[in-house]
C-alpha cells in the first residue's frame, strides 16, 4: 500500500453505483482521490496536516519538535515528540540535535507510544524521552529526527467503507449542480452539502488525531 492512495478501487464503486462499462471511470477516479483526502483531512485537525492510511515502502527521515510531557511526579522529567503515524517499529531510528547547531546524534531507550499500538494494529504517533536514562533534545524546532515507515500497518475496514460511500456521494454531485440530488416530489431529495457524509463522520471519528494527548 503507498503514501497517500486512494481507499477503494474503481471497480468497487463500478459495483456499488451498479454500471458494466468504463466510460465514466475518470469520474469515479477523480472522485475517488477527492474522497480520500477528505477524510485523511478530516482525520487531523492541525493546520497543514494530514492523517493518512497508506503506508511508505522505505524508511524515511522526518523531524518533530519535542514537549515538557509533565511539570510533577511521574512525569517531570519526561519529554516526549509528537510525530506522524508510526507504521511498524521495526528499524525505527530516533536522533537528535542536543546542541542546536543542526547535528544530530543517536539516542538509544526511547519508548514509541501508545505502548499497545502494535497489539492492537494500530500505528505509533509520539516517542518519549525519559530524562534519567537519556539526552533530552532541546525545545527547537525540529530538534528530533526520526527514521522509520510511516503511515498505518493497513487501511482500517471503516475508513475503506466510509470513502465508498464518499466517492458514490461526489459522484452524484455531478448530477446535481445545485447540490440536491433527488425528487422532493416523491420524497427522495437529498442535499449534497459541502461537508463529509454524516456517516462517513461516523465512520472516521474514531480515526481522527487527539491532539495534545500521549497516551501510554
Amino acid at each position: 500500500m503507498p503514501w497517500a492512495p486512494e481507499y477503494a478501487t474503481v471497480d468497487e464503486i463500478r459495483e456499488l453505483i451498479r454500471i458494466d462499462d468504463d466510460a465514466d471511470d475518470a469520474v469515479i477516479e477523480a472522485a475517488l482521490s477527492g474522497a480520500s483526502r477528505a477524510i485523511d483531512h478530516a482525520c487531523d485537525p492541525r493546520p497543514g496536516h494530514w492523517r493518512q492510511f497508506g503506508r511508505t515502502d522505505t524508511p524515511q527521515d522526518r523531524w518533530f519538535t519535542p514537549s515538557r510531557r509533565g511539570y510533577s511526579a511521574p512525569w517531570r522529567d519526561q519529554w516526549v515528540a509528537i510525530t506522524d503515524d508510526i507504521a511498524s517499529s521495526s528499524g525505527v531510528l530516533v536522533a537528535a540535535d542536543l546542541t542546536g547547531d543542526g547535528s544530530y546524534v543517536e539516542i538509544t531507550g526511547t519508548t514509541l507510544l501508545p505502548r499497545n499500538a502494535g497489539a492492537q494494529g494500530l500505528p505509533w504517533d509520539s516517542i518519549l524521552f525519559t530524562g534519567s536514562s537519556m539526552p533530552i533534545p532541546p525545545i527547537i524546532a525540529e530538534s528530533v529526527k526520526v527514521t522509520a515507515e510511516w503511515g498505518w500497518p493497513d487501511v482500517p475496514g471503516p475508513i475503506h467503507q466510509a470513502c465508498l460511500i464518499q466517492t458514490n456521494r461526489l459522484i452524484m454531485r455531478r448530477d446535481a449542480p445545485f447540490g440536491v440530488a433527488g425528487s422532493p416530489e416523491v420524497g427522495s431529495e437529498v442535499r449534497l452539502l459541502a461537508r463529509l457524509d454524516p456517516d462517513v463522520e461516523t465512520m472516521v471519528r474514531p480515526y481522527m488525531r487527539k491532539i495534545g494527548t500521549v497516551l501510554e
